[in-house]
Formats: structure tokens, C-alpha cells, sequence
């Protein structure tokens, strides 16, 4: 058949706060003009992020019911503990609250101030716990993924060649690991191939630095593999997903992402110091290393989607819906970054706004005219994210100015994608009126969160 179904049924249903123009426009003024300081019951469709935001299946809310919240060594982690060595092979794993937690602790115990970490791209809390420690974080991706109309079926690949140029001018002491994210938020949620894996690996191996694999959305790297790469169309995504990890001495992973779960993650790695460092540091930030600050039911639902979202069906309907929405945004000519990424559509606010500047933030602006169109709450991953300052304090803008529309995963129905494409085509037809803005208060790091803006002519 050439319709693609979702491989599942609602058996649950939560109502949505139609609201009107007026009442977002003082909602929006009340949040200083930030999305992240909305109310969610005020945001129709909630796109900000497809962390934690997903819909649990049926499996998934039974297997809680079995969580056993015995503080040490409960049956609940064993389960987990199996599920991700199965699918990982690393020695050790340790549970942690969430992603950006296990960020926190492999950055505490390894980065030492002047410590360089390179990165296809690092997303904003793992560039912020490497900052914060005193580590400079560098973005290596490949010239194709700066491009976002460039077709190229790996754009999330490292730079080989600016990786070995790294090496190079810091030297291997000064890198205590590197880190590839599969897929590359960052970039436009584009995909990892195997063969950049196995290139990163080959260099690393040469001056004896580690890999580390940012996994947050391991399973929809390997579905775009198994989509993509010649040899792995009939190996079953658990398989690709074994030999990527393969490659790497340890791993992060939010299961807030393809872990189906609505909190929780872990860090896992193969050598025996290291882990002994993260266990100290896990005990004494987060929990007794067998929960991690996760209840036992938290365990059961994250070692079931683990093992749900390496399912075919699953990922095949997952891909399905980012097509549908990126093909209507493309027909209508909507600048978005090409090809779609496994989790989001990316619209491309450069270009979608031109007559902004990067000062003048364009995705802010493209964002808070969704929400006031349509209730529609999305993200910018652009100069307010991930701008830097030079030497003299100066604010450098971000290579890319993106806004992105991340999907939960099993919430939204095809009417509700409908309802969303003509909100973005209203926005798109009156792009040349969307105002710039500026920031009138942030904190010092990750100030996207809770910084306050004001549009420019206010």
C-alpha cells in the first residue's frame, strides 16, 4: 500500500486549549516574548522539543507497573541495565536522571580547564557542562552540513580532515575524548553514516583518544543507515545500532529521545577507571549508581522503548510524518533544510526572513509569529542558542539561523499536521513584516532558556 499508518491505536486522549489570538498575544508578552516561559496549556501544537514529549505505549505503561523501587539493585535495573548492554555492549552503565546528567558527569570528571572537545556539532547543554568546567567545545561538521539545501544523504558526518587539523594544533593531551551526536540536533537533524564513524575512529585510534557517542537519537541514526548506506538495507536496525556503538568507548543518551520514556538517560562506557570516576560522582550527584535519580518504574518503561523505537515499523511511520510535513512545506516554498532529519523539520530563517539580521535574532521572530498565528510553540537554534563571543567580547553569530519544529513522538495525528502547515504557510506569506528582536536580559549560560526579549521597534 502507498499509505504509511501509524503502527498503532489511541486508547487515551488529552484535550488541547484552543486559544484565541488576543489571549496568545498577552501570553506571549507575559513570557518576555519567550517561548520557553510560556504556560504549556497555552501552546495548541507544542513542538518545542521531542524530549520527554512522546506518547508511552501500551507495553510501556504495563512494564511500570512492575517497577521495583528498591534503593539498591532492584529488579527494575537489572532490566534496564540488560536492555542497554544489549543494545550498546558496553561494560559499564550507569542510570541517570537525564541526558544533559550524564553530560554533567562525564564533563566534571574528564574536561580540565583548557581541555578542547571536538564534536560533529555539540547541542547547547553539552557545550554549556564543557564551558562550564572550563573546556572549549568545537563544532567539526562537514562543509555540506553548513549548506541547507545541500542533498547529501550525511550531513550530521565529522569533518575528517578539520578533526585531524584539531589534533594537530591542540594535541592528543589536550583532548580528553571526542564526541559525535547521532543524529546531529544541531545541524538539522541530520544523520551519521557508519563510514564517518569507522573514519573518526581510525584518527582517534592514532594518538589514543577516545569516542564518545552522543546517542539521544541512536535509532533514528540507524534507520537513516539502514535507508542510506550501501550494506544495511537488510540488516535489522538493532544490528546497525550494535556496530556503531561498537566503534565508540562510551556513550550519553537522553532516553528522553529514543528511549520513548518522559525522563531518564544514561552514560555508559567500556573502561574500568573511567567508570569507577563517573559511579563516585553518579553517588554523589544523582543517586546510588543502581536507580541514578530514577524511580524503578522510570527503568521498566525506558528498557521497553529502547528496545521499541529500533523497530522498523515504528521508524518507518516515524519518517513518514517528517516527510508529509516537509514535502507540504516544500511544494509551498518554504525554505526548510534538505533533506528533512529524522525528528524535526528545520525551517531555514535566513532565508525565511531575510531582511532580519543575525542580531536581530530571525528565528525568534519566526517562532514567536507562529505561536502568536497559531498557538504553535517552536524552537530556535540559531544566534540566540548558539552564538559566541570572540576575544574582544564580541557576539558571533551562529553559522546557521534555523528554527525547529521537533515532532512528539505518537501525539499528533495528520489533521493536526494539516492545522500546523497552514499556520506556517499564514507566517511564510507575512515574513516581510516580522519584526526583529533584541535581548534585554540573560544569564550566563544556556540563556536561551529564560532570557527576555522585546521586538525591536518596542
Amino acid at each position: 500500500m502507498r499509505t504509511i499508518i501509524e503502527p498503532f491505536r489511541i486508547k487515551s486522549t488529552e484535550s488541547i486549549h484552543l486559544t484565541t489570538p488576543e489571549a496568545r498575544a498577552a501570553a506571549l508578552k507575559r513570557a518576555h516574548y519567550n517561548v520557553f516561559l510560556l504556560d504549556a496549556k497555552d501552546c495548541c501544537i507544542d513542538l518545542l522539543t521531542d524530549s520527554g514529549t512522546g506518547a508511552m505505549s501500551t507495553a510501556q505503561w504495563a512494564a511500570m507497573m512492575l517497577g521495583d523501587e528498591s534503593y539498591a539493585g532492584s529488579r527494575s535495573w537489572k532490566r534496564f541495565e540488560a536492555t542497554v548492554k544489549e543494545i550498546t555492549g558496553f561494560a559499564h552503565v550507569l542510570p541517570t536522571h537525564q541526558g544533559r546528567a550524564a553530560e554533567g558527569i562525564l564533563s566534571e570528571t574528564l574536561v580540565k580547564p583548557g581541555s578542547v572537545i571536538p564534536n560533529n556539532s555539540h547541542f547547547d547543554t553539552t557545550r554549556a557542562n564543557i564551558e562550564y568546567v572550563g573546556g572549549k567545545a568545537l563544532n567539526l561538521l562537514c562543509p555540506e552540513g553548513l549548506s541547507t539545501q545541500d542533498q547529501s544523504p550525511f550531513k550530521g558526518n565529522m569533518d575528517v580532515a578539520a578533526l585531524k587539523d584539531c589534533i594537530a594544533k591542540h594535541g592528543p593531551e589536550k583532548i580528553p575524548f571526542c564526541m559525535l551526536t547521532v543524529t546531529n540536533n544541531t545541524g538539522g537533524g541530520q544523520p551519521v553514516s557508519i563510514q564517518n564513524v569507522r573514519e573518526v575512529k581510525a584518527v582517534l585510534r592514532q594518538h589514543g583518544i577516545p569516542l564518545v557517542i552522543d546517542a539521544c537519537r541512536f535509532a533514528e541514526n540507524a534507520f537513516f543507515i539502514h535507508e542510506r548506506e550501501t550494506g544495511y538495507a537488510d540488516k535489522p536496525l538493532l544490528e546497525i545500532a550494535r556496530e556503531m556503538f561498537a566503534l565508540a568507548d562510551g556513550a550519553t543518551m537522553s532516553c528522553k529521545k529514543d528511549g520513548l520514556a518522559n525522563i531518564g538517560g544514561f552514560l555508559a562506557c567500556n573502561d574500568d577507571v573511567w567508570a569507577e570516576q563517573f559511579r563516585n560522582l553518579l553517588i554523589l550527584r544523582e543517586g546510588f549508581p543502581t536507580y541514578g535519580g530514577l524511580a524503578g518504574r522510570d527503568l521498566e518503561a525506558i528498557a521497553v522503548g529502547l528496545k521499541e523505537a529500533l523497530e522498523l515499523d515504528y521508524q518507518v511511520y516515524r519518517h513518514a510524518t517528517i516527510t508529509y510535513l516537509s514535502d507540504h512545506l516544500t511544494a509551498l516554498g518554504i525554505p526548510i533544510v534538505l533533506p528533512p532529519g529524522g525528528h524535526a523539520v528545520f525551517l531555514d530563517a535566513k532565508r525565511l526572513a531575510p531582511h532580519i539580521p543575525p542580531s536581530g535574532y530571525p528565528g525568534i521572530g519566526i517562532v514567536n509569529a507562529l505561536y502568536l498565528e497559531g498557538g504553535v510553540r517552536s524552537v530556535e537554534l540559531g544566534s540566540v542558542m548558539f552564538a559566541k563571543k570572540d576575544a574582544q567580547g564580541n557576539e558571533q553569530p551562529s553559522p546557521l539561523e534555523l528554527v525547529r519544529l521537533a515532532i512528539p513522538r505518537r501525539v499528533y495525528t495528520q489533521s493536526h499536521f494539516d492545522y500546523l502547515i497552514e499556520v506556517l504557510e499564514t507566517v511564510w506569506r507575512q515574513r516581510n513584516r516580522l519584526p526583529a528582536y533584541r535581548i534585554v536580559w540573560q544569564p550566563e549560560f544556556l540563556r536561551h532558556f529564560t532570557c527576555h526579549f522585546l521586538p525591536c521597534e518596542a
